[in-house]
């Protein structure tokens, strides 16, 4: 792994740290990190693809000298939960969380996420409760396979949350690193386990309504979620409790 970080020598200590997952985004990272006006945390892009998508950051970088932006290289697939989970490992702000490289959810909506962690130790997006705003929405189909998913986590895990799959959640990060070690899903899976494993541990989680918008091109294909669905059977029967 090769990091690549802010240009700067030495680094203040920072309130937040985001964390992109970033597998062969280089056409919808620079949309994203250039449309952020301000940020005052750091922003820490994980690239672990095949295209050009690290050179792409390191480039905004040092164009965005007002925004701390760090690259985390990878010449191997992560997965999305493999990506987070590095991302989290290397965050060094008191507050952390991760979103997507679409920017289906922007940094505003971040922002406000963050200032709830006043009264509690998580919380996650939601497209599917009182107060959302979808600006694009997903096909039916999406929908309606996103309900069965949603279905089977309560039956599996007894987790009552509208959304565990939106992509954009924060958390204080005592909390994130008491449960990091015990995580062992490494997919699109891994969403469900950290909201699992946070719960069990005693952490408190609240589900807010953002305003969300379906950008397409979606990373989850059909294969994708019949791993997840494996997946999700393999932490609930094999990983056993938290």
């Amino acid at each position: 792994m090769q990091v690549v970080p802010h240009t700067m020598t030495t680094e203040p200590v920072v309130s937040y740290s985001l964390v992109i997952p970033a597998y062969n985004e280089e056409f919808r990272i620079s949309p994203l990190l250039l449309g952020i006006e301000r940020f005052e945390g750091e922003l820490i892009v994980v690239c672990d693809g095949t295209d050009r998508t690290a050179d792409v950051v390191d480039a905004i970088a040092i164009k965005r000298a007002d925004l701390r932006i760090r690259c985390l290289r990878f010449d191997h697939r992560l997965g999305k939960g493999g990506g987070v989970l590095e991302g989290l490992a290397a965050a060094r702000a008191p507050l952390v969380g991760y979103f997507d490289a679409d920017g289906s959810t922007t940094m505003g909506e971040m922002l406000r996420l963050f200032s709830t962690l006043s009264s509690a130790d998580c919380a996650i997006g939601s497209r599917w409760v009182p107060g959302s705003k979808l600006m694009v929405r997903q096909g039916w189909m999406r929908r309606m396979e996103s309900r069965v998913f949603n279905l089977i986590i309560r039956i599996l895990f007894g987790l009552t949350f509208h959304d565990t799959q939106c992509g954009a959640k924060v958390f204080r990060r005592s909390a994130i690193e008491s449960i990091l070690p015990s995580m062992t899903s490494r997919g699109f899976e891994f969403d469900v386990e950290l909201l699992w494993r946070l719960r069990s541990a005693g952490y408190t989680i609240t589900e807010v309504p953002v305003e969300w918008q379906n950008k397409g091109d979606s990373r989850v294909r059909k294969r994708d979620m019949i791993n997840m669905l494996a997946g999700l059977f393999t932490i609930r029967f094999h990983a056993g409790r938290p």
